[in-house]
């Protein structure tokens, strides 16, 4: 009973409050705070040119002394990371990966490694688990930590406060332009390049010598990119220019090949940085298979201890140069890299050119070299302030002895100094740590002599912080060093857009003369004449009839509209040849339509003629012609939305390529029969276009028919009109099967 009354008096659960919240509201405490952290603490490179995961894997590595000495297990270099970045073991790793000396990512690589570690240009060839490879810091990192223990850049705390890491690397060049860089955040992403080293130097030496450096300056030191992978750049100057100034743009990579005549092969030995050897092997095959390329009879990865190769072996008598002009053409063997240089500046994403971004460097550099210099300037004041008191002693060292002889305790040591001497604690304190043996005029001689030495050094520190120019100079000596220390000659070559000449690709595609239908419930044929001879006698589902008709070739574009306003592209050769006999392909199913979308006309085409059109028929009585053009498009879109005007349903669509007739007909039995030139051509593709029937409220235009299909109707010649909008005149159908129409 007690168990029962305690249950009784327990109060009911408070139903949870709904309120409203606006949507900005939401983004603004929800998602915005997320954004800001991806952006800023993970995809995006800070000015020292390293995203935080690659910053705190390289100072680990730095604090665990592997900058001497032997390689160490990766996993012991992953584990230690652990500590700064808490993201999980394989995801450091996979940041190693990539800048190990074997992976070949780099220009210059900021690990010493041993063992597997895949390679940049191929996705498929991993690397070997942490526990079986090793690594240690490639000297070079030599450049990234000057500076970091003499307060160079600024130290916080880890993610449990256990320990601190630097918020930037102190680099003594411009890594940003050096290491190539990708990440993509919420909103934004970046893509930076990398540049050759002696060329970066040169061009931060100018902007140190003359910050208003020209462009076409910069592009004279620094030509172009360059890539640890090599491969040919095809250079444009004014492409290049604009990806300097905006840090926005595109240029294409080729590949680079040479010709064994001997073996009859062609050996590809470098490729495009952005592509990878397993899609080059994919797009050579389907070539081959298809039948596209018969040059080649075999091809293979032969990559070994030398480096990269990819061997194709091709028939005798092939021109190799225009078998590489195809492959260029139909593969990634030619690629296209996109700039994107996005940088965070002081915590704020910022897209720069390259003048800007070495702009950038430059001061946060100055920034750095100032605080070292200032380090060292305390540094040697504090030492000059020590001496300075060994040179009070000189005048009396007997009686520096017996003070501290004559103290009874040793906490009074210092005090009595202090005031024997007139000397501060610290200095009191370098004199009681003095060791017996150092308490000799020829000792103390010696250190004092240090003073002026010193002072002089301090003097020209306190100079070099307060002088901007020298501060530019002693950075500007520094890259110079750099470059005769690490530089290296340009890996990828440079050819020029204008020297290359494009080999024609021949058309692969077998062609010969089709007849192509389309039927009212979408079904589609294409026959060849051989075939339509033997049987003319169409295969169709009951109900269905035959909406176009035609004669075109193999090689011809299809262009299918739709009900929804919405056109289809495919290639004619994609399709098989069928007999008339059978039902032919269901085109919703093949191009992918919308639910109860149907086709409402289709046309075959070779070419888009700018003098042809397609006339759109709606419902409410208005049409318009639309250039064919229109519909063209450069990449192989197979799906074209707003293809025409929505604003009133469709009833039908014809091909114009000259003059014809058009009988309109309404629901109320009457029609127009008019020319097409007089209805307007409209550029847009959604035109509502223009009134040509006449409708009263309620109606609508319910057929449209051109050709044979007008004398189908009698009284159709009493229709014609010369002038537009028209008023619709009573007309009935022919005796030959047509109802008769009622009248308005």
């Amino acid at each position: 009973m007690a168990r029962k009354k305690k249950i009784e008096e327990t109060p009911a659960l408070t139903p949870a409050v709904i309120t409203d919240q606006p949507i900005t509201d939401t983004v603004e405490k929800n998602y915005m705070p997320y954004v800001m952290s991806v952006i800023i603490s993970r995809a995006i490179p800070e000015i020292d040119g390293f995203k935080p995961a690659h910053r705190k894997l390289l100072y680990t590595m730095y604090k665990m002394g592997l900058m001497s000495g032997a390689r160490t297990k990766s996993a012991n270099v992953v584990g230690a990371t652990m500590q700064l970045n808490p993201h999980g073991d394989m995801a450091i790793y996979e940041t190693l990966v990539r800048l190990t000396r074997d992976n070949e990512a780099l220009l210059h690589p900021f690990i010493d490694s041993k063992g597997g570690f895949g390679k940049q240009y191929s996705r498929d060839m991993a690397f070997s688990a942490p526990r079986y490879t090793e690594v240690k810091l490639d000297p070079f990192c030599a450049e990234l930590f000057t500076g970091i223990d003499k307060n160079a850049v600024d130290m916080v705390p880890n993610y449990d406060n256990t320990k601190t890491e630097p918020v930037l690397l102190p680099t003594t060049f411009p890594n940003v332009l050096v290491t190539p860089n990708m990440g993509i955040a919420v909103g934004m992403g970046t893509q930076i390049c990398s540049f050759n080293l002696a060329e970066i130097c040169d061009g931060t030496i100018a902007l140190l010598k003359n910050p208003k450096t020209s462009t076409d300056k910069l592009l004279d030191l620094v030509k172009a990119p360059d890539f640890s992978g090599g491969a040919q750049l095809i250079y444009d100057r004014d492409q290049m220019r604009e990806i300097y100034e905006t840090g926005h743009g595109s240029f294409k990579m080729r590949a680079r090949y040479v010709f064994d005549k001997q073996n009859s092969c062609i050996e590809i030995i470098q490729i495009p940085y952005s592509t990878s050897i397993e899609a080059i092997l994919k797009a050579v095959g389907d070539l081959v298979r298809d039948g596209k390329i018969k040059e080649i009879t075999d091809f293979r990865d032969e990559i070994d201890i030398n480096g990269f190769k990819l061997t194709l072996d091709v028939r005798r008598g092939t021109d190799p140069d225009a078998l590489m002009a195809k492959l260029f053409k139909l593969t990634p063997l030619e690629d296209s890299f996109a700039c994107n240089f996005n940088v965070l500046i002081d915590g704020a994403p910022r897209q720069m050119g390259v003048g800007e971004i070495l702009t950038e460097w430059i001061r946060f550099r100055q920034g750095c070299v100032v605080r070292e210099l200032t380090f060292e300037l305390n540094k040697k004041k504090e030492k000059l302030h020590l001496l300075r008191a060994l040179g009070k002693i000189l005048l009396d060292i007997d009686k520096a002895i017996r003070i501290v002889r004559e103290t009874a305790k040793e906490a009074d040591v210092v005090p009595n100094l202090m005031s024997g001497f007139r000397i501060d604690q610290i200095q009191a304190e370098f004199i009681a740590e003095i060791k017996l043996r150092h308490l000799n005029r020829e000792y103390i001689l010696e250190r004092i002599k240090e003073i002026e030495a010193l002072q002089e050094e301090i003097a020209n520190l306190e100079d070099l912080i307060g002088d901007e120019l020298k501060q530019k100079a002693l950075i500007a000596k520094q890259l110079g060093e750099i470059k005769k220390k690490y530089g290296k000659p340009r890996k990828t070559q440079l050819i020029y857009s204008g020297d290359i000449v494009e080999a024609a690709v021949e058309d692969t595609v077998e062609n010969y003369s089709v007849h192509v239908i389309l039927t009212k419930d979408g079904y589609f044929k294409k026959i060849t004449h051989q075939s339509l001879r033997m049987s003319d006698d169409h295969k169709l589902k009951d109900g269905d009839i035959i909406i176009n008709s035609e004669d075109t070739e193999n090689r011809a574009e299809l262009l299918v509209f739709t009900d929804h306003a919405q056109a289809y592209k495919a290639k004619l050769d994609d399709f098989d040849n069928t007999k008339a006999s059978a039902l032919g392909d269901f085109l919703p199913a093949v191009l992918d339509f919308e639910g109860d979308e149907r086709p409402i006309m289709l046309k075959a085409l070779t070419e888009y003629n700018p003098e042809h059109h397609i006339i759109f028929i709606f419902a409410n009585g208005k049409g318009v012609r639309v250039p064919v053009t229109a519909y063209e498009t450069k990449t192989n879109r197979r799906k074209l939305s707003g293809a025409f005007s929505d604003a009133s349903p469709i009833v039908a669509a014809f091909y114009e390529d000259k003059p014809m007739d058009i009988l309109l007909i309404s629901d109320a039995g009457k029609a127009i029969l008019l020319q097409s030139s007089l209805i307007a051509e409209k550029t847009t593709r959604t035109a509502g276009g223009v009134t040509l029937f006449t409708l009263k409220a309620g109606q609508s235009v319910v057929e449209a028919v051109t050709g044979d299909a007008i004398t189908a109707y009698e009284g159709s010649s009493k229709c014609r009109k010369n002038k537009i909008p028209a008023t619709g005149v009573t007309i009935a159908a022919a005796e030959s099967g047509k109802k008769q129409l009622s009248l308005g």
